[in-house]
């Protein structure tokens, strides 16, 4: 089925800068889904994922509510790749069960505009294949690390090893239709975001082969 608007992957990295682009992209008119919101929702109390992350990790990632410990668990799939791919077994599937729900919704009310899809593994995870366009938020090295030791309050160590855990931008910017450069100031990004929302406007609505 052919889709009345055109669905755009938004991805980065960590301390990117991903989730300022995509509220400027909002303030422009664009629907944006955000994967984090929806893989909150799939680990609410009483949602199968979350008893299959307890059974999986250990009651450990639960706090005082019996909810899940974001932080808890963040600590373990960070230093464990084979964890996180793990965890994402588990919620992935879930999250693109929601994801595609939403997506049917914008379609039936007859949306015409640009579709945001913001998500941290859109790439590692294959989900960009199924974009009609790929943007990517970029920063340096240098500038990612500073802020995200700057954001957690945590050590180079900390952040370096954090940053490794993921895939590096500039192999995902290669992947990119369109590249947000946010390394210098605010003004600058939005200038970027601006051009690159025009050049969408005028994309074609369709939906992948």
């Amino acid at each position: 089925m052919r889709r009345p608007f055109l669905l755009v992957g938004l991805t980065g990295g960590i301390a990117s800068g991903k989730s300022t682009v995509s509220a400027m992209f909002r303030a422009l008119g664009c629907v944006v889904i955000d994967a984090d919101v929806l893989a909150r929702e799939v680990v609410e109390p009483g949602e199968p994922a979350l008893a299959e992350i307890v059974q999986a990790f250990g009651p450990a990632v639960l706090d005082a509510r019996g909810r899940l410990d974001r932080k808890a668990l963040g600590a373990i799939v960070f230093a464990y790749p084979e964890r996180r791919r793990q965890l994402e077994a588990i919620t992935h599937p879930r999250i693109r069960e929601r994801f595609a729900r939403r997506l049917e919704e914008l379609a039936a009310d007859g949306f015409r505009g640009i579709v945001l899809f913001d998500a941290p593994v859109l790439i590692e995870s294959g989900g960009h294949k199924l974009m009609d366009r790929l943007v990517v938020v970029f920063v340096d090295e240098a500038t990612q690390l500073a802020r995200l030791m700057a954001r957690d309050g945590i050590s180079r160590e900390e952040a370096e090893r954090m940053i490794r855990s993921q895939m590096p931008l500039a192999e995902k910017a290669k992947l990119a239709d369109h590249v947000i450069d946010n390394s210098a100031d605010r003004a600058t990004t939005e200038a970027r975001v601006r051009e690159v929302h025009a050049a969408l406007t005028a994309e074609p609505r369709r939906s992948p082969a």
